[in-house]
Order: C-alpha cells, then sequence, then structure tokens
C-alpha cells in the first residue's frame, strides 16, 4: 500500500482529520491505484472526481468508526 497515507483516526491523530488531510490521502490513493501523478489533460475530470468521491467516502469512513478505549464525545 502507499505509504505516504496517514492513518487519520485518533488516536493516532490527536484531533479529527482535516478536510486537507482527507483530500491529500484521497489524491495519494488515487495516484497510486491510476499509476499517475497527475493525469493527462484527457483524464483529468474522472482523475478528480475519483479523488472527489473518495474523500467523500472516507469523510464518512472517519465520522462513523467508533474507537474503543477512545474518549466519546458529549453534546452539550
Amino acid at each position: 500500500m502507499c505509504r505516504s497515507i496517514k492513518t487519520l483516526r485518533p488516536p493516532v491523530l490527536p484531533d479529527e482529520a482535516t478536510e486537507e488531510e482527507v483530500r491529500a490521502a484521497a489524491l495519494q490513493y488515487v495516484r497510486k491505484v491510476s499509476g499517475f501523478r497527475a493525469p493527462a489533460a484527457h483524464n483529468r475530470e474522472v482523475f478528480d472526481r475519483a479523488v472527489d468521491v473518495i474523500a467523500e467516502a472516507t469523510a464518512e469512513l472517519l465520522a462513523g468508526l467508533e474507537v474503543r478505549g477512545a474518549p466519546r464525545v458529549v453534546d452539550r
């Protein structure tokens, strides 16, 4: 797997992952899977869309994870 992609969930990160961190991980994933660091112009749209979809899925995953032993956030 791509070593550039960091674990984005607590307790590895002390706080929630930022949108920028999620997008960077998605970009690294798409680069690895596609084999392109930067796509040609004719592939740009599909490349960018893949990054968007994976970033959305990653944010959804992180929001839904329950990490055992992690302190729970109480809404007040």
